[in-house]
């Protein structure tokens, strides 16, 4: 039996590298044109080719997002598209249209076709039709509870993925308009302009009858599927896959590393205890600035799992330094500032290849090597003394 893919977000060449570097089996990504995250950085067909490098020297695939829903005028420069793609190797590519699927099986017979989950694919019958169309896997709507993921993956002719983790639609997998009356932005080309999340005064009859100081939102809260990777495990699901095509390096090192250990554990102990459990939960809330929740894998569906009257947005400051090399000789660590610290903070590091590990932070130089009591301007480079060795790309953050 193949060990379950974890396939992580992309937002440029930068955080593809942070994903492939932090432990994803496979990673997915948008370019220029023909993708959903239309403000994502996005790749250029040229860093499309230098991540497919990358990361296929490092054994992790890459999966390229075709996904919008096409009307007439936008199927300009897709034969094009769809060859270059094959041409530089990329692994899959995912897709919502079943005329693409067919298209890219007669142009480039060895790129994989994975469906999207805009098509909002609920039951095995539907992966069997899409079988059809040259599909060689299926992303399941995310309205799936455990149980019919389980029983779908176990009747299903194709592999499946499932979504694991991140931003979650308040309707049927992304199948919005708001966005498209209210700002002209079309959802379903890229441009969500997340009119959900958006606060909002609600009248009858012209009368105010929300809370003057606690607008509406309809906002769902975000996915955390951590107490059901076991299962997903024991369905046989493929691949387990986090959203977040516009989140930061720090986020995707951290989602990505989490889950890549907890999965690990799984394979190597068989099961994991609540305890365990509630220690990736914390692990995953370092990452968080939205509430999350298990969505719809526990079958519910209620009002615990909307951000009614918030929004639930809020920004991070655990995050402060990336480290961009190491002096082994004077065993310092040269570091770009992020957020504030100061000395006397209790400080952690973490990278691929090392554990968290804390640390009172005693001894730090600007760059002209002074004494500072305080790293206050973002972008600034540092010097750290940490209690461990460390690589280019490993980060800091605060303990609370």
């Amino acid at each position: 039996m193949n060990k379950i893919e974890l396939l992580a977000p992309a937002k440029d060449l930068i955080k593809a590298k942070f994903a492939v570097d932090y432990g994803a089996d496979a990673i997915y990504l948008g370019g220029q044109n023909f993708s959903l995250r239309s403000r994502a950085s996005n790749f250029t067909n040229e860093d499309i080719k230098e991540i497919v490098q990358y990361a296929h020297d490092r054994n992790v695939k890459v999966y390229v997002t075709v996904n919008i829903v096409f009307h007439d005028e936008d199927f300009v420069g897709i034969k094009e598209y769809l060859l270059y793609l094959g041409s530089v190797g990329v692994d899959a590519i995912i897709v919502s249209s079943p005329y693409v699927m067919n298209l890219s099986k007669k142009l480039c017979p060895n790129m994989e076709v994975h469906v999207s989950t805009q098509l909002s694919s609920l039951n095995s019958e539907a992966i069997e039709t899409l079988k059809a169309f040259g599909a060689d896997r299926v992303v399941l709507g995310r309205e799936a509870s455990m149980s019919e993921i389980a029983g779908i993956s176990g009747n299903a002719c194709l592999p499946i993925e499932v979504f694991i983790h991140g931003g979650m639609c308040s309707n049927y997998s992304g199948r919005c308009i708001m966005s498209n009356r209210m700002t002209n932005r079309d959802a379903n080309r890229g441009g969500c302009a997340h009119s959900c999340r958006w606060k909002y005064r609600v009248y009858e009859n012209d009368e105010l009858i929300s809370a003057e100081d606690n607008p509406l939102s309809m906002s769902s809260k975000d996915l955390r599927a951590s107490a059901y990777i076991e299962k997903m495990i024991a369905a046989n699901v493929s691949s387990l896959k986090i959203e977040g095509r516009m989140k930061s390096e720090y986020y995707i090192a951290q989602v990505v590393k989490t889950y890549r250990n907890m999965i690990d554990e799984i394979y190597e102990k068989g099961h994991l205890d609540d305890d365990r459990i509630a220690y990736y939960d914390q692990e995953l809330y370092k990452a968080e600035n939205r509430p999350s929740d298990s969505g719809f894998l526990s079958g519910i569906c209620d009002d615990s799992k909307s951000l009614y009257g918030i929004n639930g947005a809020g920004v991070s400051h655990e995050y402060v330094g990336l480290v961009k090399d190491y002096d082994d000789l004077k065993d310092i660590a040269i570091v770009e500032v992020k957020n504030m610290f100061d000395i006397g903070d209790k400080l952690e590091v973490f990278g691929p290849q090392l554990d968290n590990t804390q640390f009172i932070n005693n001894v730090m130089f600007n760059e002209e090597w002074k004494f500072i009591k305080e790293a206050h301007k973002p972008t600034e480079i540092i010097y750290l003394r940490l209690p461990v060795k460390v690589k280019k790309n490993y980060m800091i953050r605060k303990v609370k």
